[in-house]
């Protein structure tokens, strides 16, 4: 899985946390310890792709790459493919994760996860989910769910997924699964998926995944143990940053 670039879409504004990816956490910007969080999971290079001159000076100021984009894409999927498309013209990347910019307690080896299902050729589109333990997040709209099988997955730990759902789904007895907006696709994937325009269940869900289900292109699931923190407003930042102390 060498032939593989980490790309965070980053930009300044945010309707709920202005300036978002870079706050402070400890003396460094949000971006920078996500960066540094993909570094640490080692599979290949990291790229931020930003409009933001701002955000590109604080990620080349701790040693990073960053990439340049347009100011009107639509979606980060976008953006990363503007950044990938320039960064590596001669197409050497086959495999592409795309990594939000406010998850700054990423555990690396999340980004790893995201890999393992590409190895069934099938797959185009790779995310990871975790096992719903808390009960109110079951009915929480703003906590996606995946509906997905394991039928005629590689192995497990691994589903198919069947559907992506702000509502309680599936019915009745059994687990529901988180899902964590993390996307691994192989690259001639992204760039279907960024030509296709937005589907109706897409926009009936506000859930750009569902594009891909609705055009037949096979998404794999790797269950993880974990669920990374996103930072969304200013007491998600706060959490964060407890979170990340290094004094505690």
């Amino acid at each position: 899985m060498s032939r593989c670039i980490v790309v965070i879409p980053a930009r300044l504004e945010a309707s709920r946390l202005p300036g978002k990816p870079l706050a402070d956490i400890h003396g460094k910007p949000m971006i920078v310890h996500v960066w540094e969080r993909a570094m640490a999971a080692e599979v290949g290079r990291v790229v931020v792709a930003t409009d933001s001159v701002e955000i590109a000076q604080a990620v080349r100021n701790a040693g990073g790459e960053a990439q340049m984009t347009r100011t009107d894409h639509q979606s980060g999927s976008d953006r990363a493919f503007e950044a990938i498309s320039r960064v590596d013209p001669e197409q050497e990347a086959e495999f592409i994760i795309n990594l939000q910019g406010d998850l700054p307690t990423l555990e690396p080896q999340l980004v790893r996860h995201c890999l393992q299902p590409f190895d069934e050729a099938d797959v185009a589109i790779t995310t990871l989910a975790a096992e719903i333990k808390d009960a109110e997040e079951r009915i929480l709209p703003n906590v996606v769910k995946v509906v997905g099988s394991d039928v005629g997955t590689p192995g497990p730990g691994i589903l198919r997924a069947l559907y992506f759902t702000r509502a309680t789904a599936p019915a009745n007895d059994g687990p529901l699964y988180h899902h964590i907006g993390i996307y691994g696709y192989r690259r001639s994937a992204l760039e279907r998926f960024v030509s296709l325009p937005p589907s109706p269940l897409e926009k009936r869900e506000k859930l750009e995944q569902l594009r891909a289900l609705e055009h037949g292109m096979r998404i794999d699931v790797a269950l993880v143990d974990t669920v990374p923190l996103g930072v969304d407003t200013p007491a998600d930042l706060e959490r964060a940053r407890e979170m990340l102390d290094p004094t505690s």
